[in-house]
């Protein structure tokens, strides 16, 4: 690769890395997978690169390439081995950044979520990202139509995980 193809990726990259971070803590639970999966992700992103037309966002292609490699390990690890959940000791969000009661709703936010299918993780990740239906829909290759209609069932879904 070119020294100029390189020079853009790594600056989009670094421009955008908090998707992959963001990503990485839907389908881990603890730091090590986390660290794992954002290098793989960031290995698939630059084997890609050279392929990236520019037709979208770099960020709606990050966000497709990212999803992609995480739901793709999560399935594989979901036939070998599970992980032990360490998400009370580990992904701290320090103190200055959100109180308490914050912190304790992202963490049932999350843990709502990572009982959902991979599809649905990441339908919920990106409209978290405020991500209107066509981004959505585009970034995960179904219509805007099938977007809303899952993205509806996903909410009454996560009221009942949240509310029994």
């Amino acid at each position: 690769m070119n020294k100029k193809l390189e020079h853009q990726f790594v600056t989009e990259l670094e421009n955008n890395q908090n998707i992959v971070h963001k990503v990485c803590t839907l389908y881990t639970n603890d730091r090590h997978s986390h660290n794992d999966l954002f290098q793989e992700i960031t290995i698939q992103l630059w084997k890609a690169y050279p392929k990236f037309r520019g037709e979208s966002k770099f960020s709606t292609w990050m966000y497709r390439v990212a999803l992609n490699t995480a739901i793709t390990l999560y399935r594989k690890s979901k036939r070998s081995i599970q992980t032990q959940d360490y998400d009370s000791v580990i992904y701290k969000i320090t103190a200055n950044e959100y109180d308490p009661k914050e912190e304790e709703q992202l963490k049932l936010m999350y843990a709502a979520v990572k009982q959902l299918g991979d599809i649905e993780k990441a339908l919920v990740f990106l409209y978290l990202e405020d991500k209107d239906y066509r981004e959505i829909a585009e970034t995960l290759g179904i219509t805007e139509v099938n977007a809303r209609v899952k993205m509806n069932r996903i909410k009454k879904k996560l009221k009942t995980i949240l509310n029994p």
